[in-house]
């Protein structure tokens, strides 16, 4: 009689994958809790959104790429999407939701108020007060500089460029400045706030764009200052 051949799984091979939200159980008992994940009570959750695998018993939630992935500090552009008595829910370009206190706001805010200060749709200049190890998110807006943005576009790029966006020192974000003498701000959650006369915002979001997609290629300084030097002359001819 033939001796049955069977097929074993190395241990270190991902052996489970499916998207999983922040707080959600994965595991317990013999598993251990690898990054993207925490331990409460010897059971394993999700501390992120993500794709879950178990690689050599280990859990681990790997996050969807792209995903800006909120950092105390960090100064983010936030769209008001639901407002409550006692606050507002932001989007701020993030799998997860960022509410906004009354109590963080410059105003004074009556309970069940917040709607005449805050409407859905408008845009907001914050920042990251607090992410705990699940990922639930408290913004501000009572510290300098942080307020509610009016008028003016908002254009979103890849959060992982916003660097070189805004180049050493600031000098990038300070050449589109000057070429084109608009207002930019610019979220550490990829989304950037323009504001000027329609000729100089459409030019500097095409600067901003090229940024974006060419962010490693070399003499990109120099190319964006060839484009926006060409887009200033052909706006004086034309």
């Amino acid at each position: 009689m033939d001796e049955e051949v069977k097929s074993e799984t190395p241990h270190n091979i991902e052996v489970e994958r499916e998207l999983v939200l922040p707080g959600e159980f994965l595991a317990e008992g013999k598993f251990k809790a690898g990054s993207g994940t925490y331990m409460e009570n010897g059971k394993i959750f999700a501390a992120q959104l993500g794709i879950k695998s178990i690689k050599s018993n280990f859990v681990n939630v790997v996050p969807l790429a792209g995903q800006y992935i909120p950092k105390v500090g960090d100064q983010v552009i936030g769209i008001i999407i639901d407002i409550g008595p006692s606050n507002w829910l932001a989007d701020i370009n993030s799998p997860y939701p960022a509410p906004l206190h009354i109590t963080e706001v410059p105003w004074k805010v009556d309970f069940g108020d917040t709607a005449r200060y805050l409407k859905v749709g408008d845009v907001i200049l914050a920042k990251i007060l607090m992410v705990d190890e699940v990922k639930h998110i408290q913004i501000t807006m009572k510290e300098r500089g942080l307020r509610k943005l009016q008028g003016g576009q908002i254009i979103e790029i890849s959060h992982s460029k916003v660097p070189r966006v805004i180049g050493r020192n600031g000098s990038m974000i300070q050449m589109i400045k000057d070429y084109t003498n608009c207002r930019i701000i610019v979220g550490q959650n990829g989304r950037i706030w323009l504001d000027g006369n329609t000729d100089d915002i459409t030019i500097a979001a095409k600067a901003i764009r090229m940024i974006d997609r060419d962010a490693q290629c070399l003499g990109l300084t120099e190319k964006l200052k060839e484009f926006l030097e060409n887009s200033r002359k052909n706006r004086r001819t034309g």
